[in-house]
């Protein structure tokens, strides 16, 4: 005779003694459940238990580093500002100094920004700044303005590696 029906055993397990229904020692049992251990155990590269913890409480720097990338590639930590965030804090650069109206338009110096282009301009605007888009140079002077660009200063560092081209100017010399 086949058995149709096969009663779970947790059923079965329900008030007895102790209360640990058929796994051994209650330590054993006690707490965990699926959460991987205790404190940050478990929350490695592959981890789903703790993740949602990790992310709010570390960031997303947390699993280590994220595409591929040279040592020797320098990411570049120039400062940045959309047109758009310009001309709504216009107010406010006028306030603090940033920027002074003239009978050209409004001078604004962001000498260490470069400008993007989202968003669009209304006022007519010069702008100082370390480097910008072509769109966004191109979107100021259809407003009438235009975007003043500042080269840095190439200074020659004390114990500089020569390019080839110097290394070919001294041995010519001598």
């Amino acid at each position: 005779m086949i058995k149709t029906k096969k009663r779970k055993k947790s059923g079965r397990m329900h008030g007895r003694k102790m209360g640990t229904h058929g796994t051994g020692a209650r330590k054993k049992k006690k707490g965990s459940g699926h959460r991987g251990g205790i404190g940050m155990s478990g929350t490695g590269k592959r981890a789903d238990q703790k993740k949602t913890l990790v992310l709010k409480l570390y960031g997303h720097g947390y699993f280590g580093k994220q595409g591929i990338t040279s040592k020797r590639t320098a990411k570049d930590k120039r400062d940045r500002i959309n047109l758009y965030s310009i001309e709504t804090n216009i107010d406010s650069y006028l306030k603090n100094g940033i920027a002074k109206k003239t009978n050209r338009g409004i001078e604004i110096n962001l000498k260490n920004y470069k400008i993007l282009s989202e968003g669009g301009v209304k006022d007519k605007l010069i702008i100082n700044a370390l480097g910008a888009s072509k769109l966004a140079i191109d979107k100021v002077k259809k407003a009438g303005g235009e975007i003043i660009i500042k080269k840095p200063e190439k200074n020659k560092e004390v114990g500089k590696k020569e390019g080839k081209s110097e290394k070919k100017e001294r041995k010519q010399k001598s």
